[in-house]
């Protein structure tokens, strides 16, 4: 019996031993700690190319174009009195080194100088004459527009079209006859519903823009100035016709990023129609004008410069003498009076050997091509 109770005993034990050696439940076996991939380096930016120097703005060339004509001037006649008329048609154009344009800028001086019965001048001779744009809605194309726009928003439009493209493809530019006074119109999709005006005298000057375009390296922007003035037109005498006198400043200008002259195009368009003592048409106006620097020698200053250079000869050493300059320099050039005629004449030592000429007119476009510069 008391080996039985031993046995017992031992057995009790044996079960109490195994009962504290089963665990108590354990979580769910996490994973191991998660060590750190080897360590990469941060992502690197693409290599950038060395830097180049930079190679300026936007703009490579600037050019002028102009087309002038008298032809809608009318002689007196029974019914009506005469009345001069000068269309000078002006195109400021930036092209880039693609020869693409990438800024222009088209207006039209459209001047007219009426006369009464006696040929006597009734236009207001002191007033300045705005272009087109700058008529804006009083110019009044928009009663007559079938699309209902004025005619600085389609020239806006038809300055947009060009953006981008070469002087070629523009002159390519498909167009129909509307009539006898529309006979290029556009005729491209991108243009019917917002050009009906036509375009010949505004393609010729983007091109001849592009003819005679000049170095403009590292400009931004592009203006154009213009000016016109009727004052010197005279009426008639007992012997002598009247003659109207139309005088257009231009200017197409080139700036770089800080505003400073990189290159610039002053021209003048000085145009008279004359007419005989009973009112008739003296000048023939189907011939197309020219301007002073397209007129060159011909248009006969050197005999009456005291420096021996003519206007074309002058007006490139002022155009030089502003290059590299700011409005405010440009503006506040030293001049003097030399007599009535010549009140702003520069006196700046660099200018006075080569630049004669009374210059405020000039001045006063680049100021101009300066505040419209786009």
């Amino acid at each position: 019996m008391k080996k039985l109770l031993m046995l017992l005993l031992v057995f009790a034990l044996s079960l109490s031993m195994l009962a504290g050696c089963t665990p108590a439940e354990e979580p769910a076996e996490e994973p191991a700690a998660e060590e750190p991939a080897a360590e990469e380096p941060a992502e690197e930016p693409a290599e950038e190319p060395a830097e180049e120097p930079a190679e300026g703005g936007k703009i490579a060339k600037l050019g002028l174009g102009q087309v002038i004509s008298t032809a809608k001037s009318k002689a007196k006649a029974d019914d009506a009195n005469a009345q001069a008329q000068a269309d000078v048609t002006i195109a400021a154009v930036g092209f880039d080194a693609d020869g693409k344009v990438a800024s222009v800028t088209i207006d039209v001086a459209q001047t007219r100088v009426a006369f009464d019965e006696n040929m006597v001048v009734t236009s207001d001779k002191e007033a300045e004459v705005p272009s087109k744009k700058e008529l804006g809605d009083d110019y009044g194309m928009l009663k007559a527009s079938s699309i209902g726009k004025e005619w600085y928003e389609q020239m806006e439009a038809f300055e947009e079209w060009m953006i981008g493209k070469t002087v070629d493809e523009i002159k390519a530019l498909p167009v129909k006859v509307v009539d006898d006074s529309h006979q290029n119109v556009p005729d491209v999709p991108e243009l019917t519903s917002s050009v009906t005006i036509t375009v010949e005298s505004y393609l010729a000057a983007v091109e001849e823009a592009w003819n005679n375009a000049v170095d403009a390296t590292g400009a931004e922007t592009v203006g154009l100035g213009i000016e016109t003035h009727i004052n010197k037109s005279k009426d008639a005498t007992a012997d002598a016709g009247a003659q109207a006198q139309v005088d257009t400043y231009m200017a197409a200008t080139a700036f770089d990023a800080d505003g400073n002259v990189v290159a610039t195009i002053i021209d003048n368009a000085q145009v008279r129609v004359a007419y005989e003592l009973d009112g008739t048409l003296k000048t023939d106006t189907s011939m197309a004008g020219k301007t002073k620097h397209e007129l060159k020698e011909d248009y006969g200053m050197v005999k009456a410069s005291g420096i021996g250079k003519e206007w074309f000869e002058q007006m490139e050493a002022f155009q030089d003498w502003m290059a590299g300059k700011s409005m405010d320099e440009i503006m506040n050039l030293e001049i003097k009076v030399v007599d009535e005629s010549h009140q702003h004449v520069p006196a700046d030592p660099d200018l006075t050997s080569s630049v004669t000429i009374t210059v405020e007119g000039y001045q006063a476009v680049v100021q101009e091509a300066y505040e419209m510069a786009k």
